[in-house]
């Protein structure tokens, strides 16, 4: 009889110890409070991808990746904003899949080399970031007039020009330039790398082929020689507008030129290294050992953002 009274009790007391011990993980005390705190849930995603800026310039979505940084849902602060371009060919996907771009933020920031920044990486297509000579492709007004405010709006971004910066590879680092050299009102810095700058001379002499598929639906339609510099040419070229543009404009921006020494590409970097120098612009201006590979990209963008990152340290 007394086993089965035990037994009895157990049956009884069992249940509520499990559920007592179930409130216990599910709710802590802290020792100023005897009230319940919830539990912190799983961190949520800080790399975003296939995000769509639906766009009324383009007339149709744009995709965009977003890495945010490690803190991003444990704080309520605001961050400043890298536009981090890809180049021609690849798309939004580029610098995370090649590129590794969010393992070296979170690896910088995390030792304290980087300050905590928002990363966006938007598909530019083979727009070289500009609006086409046509000006049916508007791209450059979509990135300025659409998909900032945006990415404005839809994260916790510090919104001055001093907490915006922008960098790219190849066609994306002509972007970078020419879009900085433009709204120099909007970021505070750029970080090029192996940037697809040619000179006037050079841009001429691109093999047909090559011309007709890559460069002629932005800047000029199908034409051959002189007939290729035109207004759009002459508008978006780094190297010109660094001849050109206003001293007052391009000293707004810190400037970071990085291209290897075994890149069909160099020259245009160093004529545009040449043409800043001449006019007295200050700018850093690296050679590495290297060709246009990711490799030479991902070793490359450690340093580029740690440039950027000296200036949103205010």
């Amino acid at each position: 009889m007394n086993y089965r009274r035990l037994l009895f009790c157990l049956l009884i007391v069992l249940p509520i110890l499990a559920s007592a011990q179930s409130r216990r993980r599910t709710q802590l005390t802290t020792p100023q409070s005897n009230g319940p705190v919830p539990v912190v849930s799983a961190p949520q995603a800080r790399l975003l991808e296939g995000m769509v800026l639906n766009s009324s310039i383009l007339n149709r979505g744009v995709k965009f990746s977003i890495y945010l940084p490690p803190d991003y849902y444990t704080s309520n602060r605001r961050y400043p904003v890298v536009y981090l371009l890809h180049g021609y060919g690849d798309d939004e996907t580029g610098w995370v899949q090649f590129g590794e771009a969010d393992r070296i933020a979170d690896s910088g920031i995390r030792s304290g080399e980087l300050p905590p920044m928002i990363i966006v990486m938007p598909d530019g297509g083979a727009t070289f970031y500009v609006n086409d000579y046509q000006n049916k492709i508007r791209y450059e007004d979509m990135f300025v007039q659409e998909l900032i405010p945006h990415i404005d709006t839809m994260f916790r971004t510090r919104t001055q020009r001093e907490y915006r910066a922008i960098s790219g590879l190849s066609m994306g680092g002509f972007g970078s330039l020419t879009l900085s050299m433009h709204h120099p009102e909007l970021f505070s810095s750029c970080a090029a790398l192996s940037a697809g700058i040619r000179t006037d001379e050079s841009f001429v002499n691109i093999p047909d082929d090559r011309y007709n598929t890559v460069f002629a639906p932005v800047f000029s339609g199908l034409v051959k020689g002189e007939e290729r510099l035109t207004v759009t040419w002459k508008r978006n070229s780094p190297i010109n507008l660094a001849k050109s543009a206003p001293e007052g404009d391009l000293t707004k921006v810190r400037w970071y030129i990085d291209c290897g020494d075994d890149d069909a590409l160099t020259v245009g970097n160093a004529m545009l290294h040449l043409a800043l120098l001449e006019r007295k612009i200050p700018h850093e201006y690296r050679v590495r050992d290297g060709a246009h590979t990711w490799s030479y990209w991902r070793s490359g963008l450690p340093d580029a953002l740690k440039f950027i990152g000296a200036s949103f340290h205010q």
